[in-house]
């Protein structure tokens, strides 16, 4: 196989199939999008290619018949019946109120009408002109309409954290898509793709025939590139990289099936050759921060995190809950589904790759305190320690590090009330140097804090706040409770480190450590 362009940013079907680009053909999962049904939803964050994948669907039914040539749907698919489409946008520019957003979409309708040689006509309001427009242009063409709408909700987004406009773009929106339900006669498709999934009463108007296929496991990977695309399409470029490393940094996406990688982290890997946070690095989510911080965080939490698909959805503009938010945004993903009931389904979240758990953990550290993580070399200090099995020197690099957030903060910040404040500084701190660390770990015997695996060692934490247990109790209970036992199999020496901070004096007073040395066909000793 030879190589070919990586298309980076590009959007445009037509340009990445004629300017001898990579592709990877999703057009399997338009051809069952089609034929199932004709109304649907789809909520992925961004840079997953929502926009190629609306922009595919309207070169098809336009019937540009030679871009899909070698692809699933060239022989499947009628190219003498072309169908016209509609298109709207709303990922460019930012909308500071109504009258922004009202000005966008009458651009956004004269830009169609302009297209598809419709004249213009005498409504005045923007529903009537929407509504206008998909009748006349089936009346034109004498064919149903394909509507294609791209980042229905960044207006709202963008404005998210001032309630007021948010909730003034949201009904300007809403008064939008309401025209799509008594337009269903001059329809034949269509499809809404967004970052957030609004609810159906607060945004969409009655518009209850749209189906949401964002946690379908049909169409789990209909965005995306999957193990196997990556090891096919992109097989030229993968000699001199790591191929284990490229899946635990940037894989792990899942929205209920197949787990798929961030296109924009594996073409800019593949062109930079160099391991870094691509996908994080376009935005900084500074909202994301300020929620977390506002509600009390406790970043362990967010690397196993147990929901119901109701709080998934819980997004709007007044309520939106924090696994909605981490889910939707794509800094956490499902890792396990199990049904408890019928139609009672429970998701566990986690992190969907390296890339993200330690990119976010390292932006969650000024929230937590923590400003100067990696001043004075102590991005080498800590795997140093480690390595060197130093434990006077791996307590001390802990006492630093809590003697080192500022005063004022524990006074300001609400967070520091919280008894998971400490456990979050130390697991954070660990997770965004990108130590692979598991927290609660569970065994018969209970949960550990946590455990991580690092160059030959295994080392379980636990930690305790000396208020409200008496000092010596958090060695004492990894002790007690035989946490070991369930890793003795892997033939590692474990670190048993109990951890205790206190409260009062802001500080750990107590660093227990304790090692069982387990050799392989060995009794293992104390």
């Amino acid at each position: 196989m030879t190589k070919r362009k990586l298309p980076i940013g590009i959007q445009t079907f037509g340009e990445i199939i004629t300017g001898g680009y990579y592709y990877v053909d999703k057009t399997s999962y338009i051809h069952r999008l089609i034929e199932q049904g004709k109304y649907y939803f789809l909520s992925r964050p961004r840079r997953f290619g929502k926009s190629l994948l609306l922009d595919t669907l309207h070169q098809l039914f336009e019937t540009k018949e030679p871009l899909f040539r070698g692809l699933f749907i060239h022989d499947k698919w009628d190219w003498s019946r072309p169908r016209p489409v509609v298109r709207l946008s709303f990922g460019s520019g930012v909308m500071r109120n109504r009258e922004e957003l009202d000005t966008h979409i009458r651009y956004l309708l004269r830009t169609n009408r302009e297209r598809l040689g419709i004249a213009s006509g005498q409504a005045e309001d923007i529903s009537s002109e929407f509504a206008e427009l998909i009748r006349k242009t089936r009346e034109l063409y004498g064919e149903r309409v394909a509507v294609l709408i791209d980042e229905y909700d960044k207006p709202i987004l963008d404005n998210i954290t001032n309630a007021p406009v948010a909730t003034e773009l949201r009904e300007g929106l809403k008064n939008l898509y309401s025209v799509l339900k008594d337009a269903d006669p001059h329809l034949c498709f269509c499809l809404l793709t967004g970052v957030s999934k609004f609810s159906k009463v607060s945004l969409f108007s009655g518009l209850n025939n749209l189906r949401d296929i964002s946690l379908s496991q049909d169409y789990s990977a209909i965005c995306g590139y999957t193990e196997q695309d990556v090891n096919t399409v992109f097989a030229p470029e993968l000699p001199g990289l790591d191929r284990e490393l490229i899946k635990t940094w940037y894989n792990g996406y899942n929205w209920g099936g197949e787990s798929v990688y961030n296109p924009f982290d594996v073409l800019l890997l593949l062109q930079e050759r160099e391991f870094r946070p691509y996908w994080f690095e376009t935005a900084t989510p500074a909202f994301l921060i300020n929620v977390l911080a506002e509600r009390g965080l406790y970043s362990p939490q967010l690397s196993r995190l147990n929901t119901r698909e109701a709080l998934l959805s819980r997004f709007d503009v007044d309520n939106i809950s924090t696994e909605a938010l981490m889910f939707q945004t794509g800094y956490l993903t499902i890792k396990k589904t199990e049904e408890l009931l019928p139609g009672r389904t429970v998701y566990q979240l986690g992190f969907p790759n390296l890339e993200v758990e330690t990119s976010l953990n390292e932006a969650l550290l000024p929230a937590l305190g923590v400003e100067h993580l990696f001043a004075d070399d102590l991005l080498i200090t800590l795997p140093g320690l480690l390595r060197n099995n130093d434990f006077a020197g791996l307590e001390q690099h802990f006492r630093s590090l809590f003697a080192a957030l500022p005063h004022d903060w524990y006074r300001n910040n609400p967070i520091a009330r919280y008894e998971g404040h400490y456990a979050s500084v130390f697991y954070s701190h660990m997770a965004a140097l990108g130590f692979r660390v598991t927290v609660e770990d569970a065994s018969n015997t209970g949960k550990v804090d946590m455990a991580l695996e690092f160059s030959g060692h295994l080392y379980l934490f636990e930690f305790k706040v000396v208020e409200q247990v008496p000092e010596g109790n958090a060695l004492q209970q990894l002790k007690d409770r035989n946490y070991a036992e369930k890793y003795r199999a892997l033939g590692l020496p474990i670190h048993l480190i109990g951890v205790e901070f206190s409260r009062e004096q802001r500080q750990v007073v107590a660093f227990g450590m304790e090692t069982i040395e387990v050799r392989a066909n060995s009794t293992p000793t104390t």
